[in-house]
């Protein structure tokens, strides 16, 4: 592969985890890993789909041909490279287990991206009740397992997808209208509506993928080994002051342009070249464009014959909406499919790491999470239904999920666990989270849009940094403009076990806020540390671990298609819907509730002056605003009882 390829992957392996990394052994570092080279070989083909367009397919097949083996096939945006047929992968399949044992192992380039054909749209629409020639993802995927069951020596007929992040969201796609051969997906960390996932979080945009934008958006209509796009180049290591230079977000249509900004007139200043970015800035609610893109809606033509097995991370920072609701929405459309979730102590694909220490940030949850799930769960599932005999009876769990803070995995029959219940617990005053609601009273702060709240103590210039998931949350704490609402320590073990809605009563000065929310697990003074690798600055005694947060862009409190503007000082409902949680926190630990308005630069600001459409906003648009809270404001636990 061309040095540039490789950099441009290299640099983006946070997004892709195509699971081609090595261990890191001694072991492997004296000797290069040549397992697939000498087990397998490799071909390349072109696959045509019913509207003529070829898509670049890489065939790896056990050299040993005296039995036959199912087919393990990943769709991807991100490169099925090296490309030539005697380079090779040093690994392939899901897992080393699987490699080992033995699979016909594929990988293709997706339609317009790479060294196949066609223009690429970044999450597809799928187009139901399709007529002749006519094409999508659903599509692409039926004809190429059509054409891999039919000329490809020695398969056994049966097929099965897997992918994390974005090639989890082409294993999910693989489901919907599957081939008949297609009898197992494994969706993992898979990203299901962009409005929600990965760019956006409740329609507010996600600042920290500002560099991912071009992978997405940088036009090819050839065939290519080499990547044809450029990331922006940020001449600063500080992210936060990065962006609180350049202003309001139209500043930063320089960088997705072809012409540098001496070559424009001052009217062409607003001219965008990439088509993602010009996506995102024409369409800032969710309207028709990114509702086509959503694939959760789609998942009611899932057939009983695909088995699916959801993989999601606790921590995951970028896809953590996306395998929950698609795990939800089979299980409510297709009850009687065999349906399974798998939910761990991981960042965005921990799971398919070899490293013993499994600790995302600073936070360790314990050794050898991620082989154990490979060896006792993924390869379990897999084997079962393309190598067994395919019945529900796979000796797995319905639910698969870890206890972030007894640091313990438990099974349930469906998840949310039946016997969990809600409870409201009130944001009541000087402080206090409160089982019961004391009085309505008024708490304000004042936020300043020249120093917003940073979403992590140590801000550098990357990509949405896997860390701050588990962030110690001390330095937000200790802000004016961050409200702190927590129990007494706890005399027994509270559990909660599913989702988590904000319920909060609040006013503005303006006309427009956003409004974040996190659920912090505060430790014990005498809590020992025990990761090594943890930031020096840090202990864990008093450790404040965020548990769960999320952001709601106030405009999109009724309706997310409809924005709508606060009135200034009305009080007004803002819900906000926090992802699932499996976490106990146990006696002697205290819960804490902050509540903010800013996040940045994880999110971008919002002007909290109201405007039709941020992306277009001026600088004299963005305005410092007091809020308020008001302590009959509630957060809705879902409570796991004994």
């Amino acid at each position: 592969m061309k040095k540039q390829v490789f950099y441009t992957l290299l640099s983006f392996f946070f997004i892709t985890l195509i699971s081609s990394c090595k261990t890191s052994s001694k072991e492997d570092i004296k000797k290069p890993n040549t397992y697939v080279q000498d087990n397998y070989t490799k071909k390349e083909v072109s696959i045509e789909m019913r509207d003529g367009t070829k898509l670049f397919t890489v065939i790896y097949a056990p050299k040993d041909q005296s039995k036959t083996y199912p087919i393990l096939l990943q769709r991807t945006p991100y490169s099925c490279a090296p490309y030539g047929e005697g380079k090779f992968k040093t690994k392939i399949s899901p897992n080393t287990q699987l490699m080992k044992e033995g699979n016909i192992v594929v990988y293709q380039d997706v339609r317009g991206r790479w060294m196949s054909e066609g223009v690429y749209d970044n999450m597809r629409a799928y187009i139901p009740n399709k007529k002749k020639n006519q094409s999508d993802e659903t599509s692409d995927t039926y004809d190429t397992i059509d054409w891999l069951v039919k000329n490809v020596d020695n398969n056994n007929g049966r097929v099965g997808t897997w992918g994390i992040s974005y090639p989890g969201h082409y294993a999910t796609v693989s489901t919907i209208d599957a081939h008949p051969a297609l009898k197992a997906a494994s969706p993992q960390a898979s990203i299901a509506d962009f409005f929600f996932d990965d760019f956006h979080h409740n329609g507010a945009f996600l600042l920290s993928y500002f560099r991912a934008v071009s992978l997405f958006g940088a036009y090819k209509d050839q065939p290519t080994d080499t990547a044809w796009y450029s990331l922006p180049k940020m001449d600063s290591q500080d992210q936060y002051q990065f962006f609180l230079d350049a202003g309001p977000l139209k500043n930063l249509n320089k960088y997705f342009r072809k012409e540098t900004v001496d070559n424009l007139s001052p009217q062409n200043n607003n001219k965008i070249d990439d088509f993602f970015w010009k996506e995102l800035v024409d369409h800032p609610n969710y309207d028709s464009v990114w509702q086509s893109k959503g694939i959760i809606q789609h998942l009611d033509k899932v057939p009983s014959t695909v088995a699916t097995m959801l993989v999601a991370g606790e921590f995951d920072a970028e896809d953590l909406y996306g395998p929950l609701a698609t795990y939800k929405a089979i299980e409510k459309h297709q009850p009687n499919n065999y349906n399974t979730l798998v939910f761990g102590p991981w960042d965005h694909g921990g799971w398919s790491r070899s490293t013993v220490k499994n600790i995302v940030g600073n936070y360790y949850f314990g050794d050898s999470i991620s082989l154990k799930f490979q060896k006792d769960v993924e390869s379990k599932f897999f084997n079962h239904f393309l190598k067994g005999n395919g019945d529900k009876n796979s000796g797995l769990p319905e639910a698969y999920v870890f206890d972030s803070g007894k640091k313990e995995w438990s099974s349930f029959d469906v998840w949310p666990p039946k016997q969990a219940v809600k409870e409201d617990w009130f944001l009541s005053d000087n402080q206090k989270l409160t089982a019961n609601k004391k009085s309505t009273k008024a708490i304000k702060f004042i936020s300043d849009i020249k120093h917003p709240v940073p979403y992590s103590e140590d801000i550098k210039t990357v990509f949405t940094p896997r860390k701050y998931m588990t962030d110690d949350q001390r330095f937000a704490a200790r802000r004016p403009d961050v409200l702190v609402f927590e129990t007494g320590v706890l005399t027994e073990d509270f559990t909660l076990a599913g989702d988590i809605l904000a319920k909060l009563k609040v006013a503005t000065t303006g006309t427009a806020a956003d409004w974040i929310v996190k659920v912090i697990d505060v430790h014990p003074k005498d809590t020992k540390n025990n990761n090594k690798n943890m930031q020096s600055h840090l202990k864990m005694s008093n450790y404040h671990l965020m548990v769960r947060s999320e952001v709601m862009r106030g405009r999109f409190r009724n309706s997310f298609s409809k924005p709508e503007p606060f009135k200034p000082n009305r009080k007004t409902n803002v819900n906000i819907t926090l992802q699932d949680v499996f976490h106990t926190f146990k006696k002697g630990h205290k819960l804490q509730i902050q509540v903010q308005s800013t996040w940045f630069p994880l999110i971008d600001l919002n002007p909290q002056t109201y405007v039709d459409n941020i992306y277009k906003a001026d600088a004299t648009d963005f305005k410092t605003q007091t809020h308020t809270v008001f302590t009959d404001s509630a957060i809705e636990f879902t409570v796991l009882k004994n």
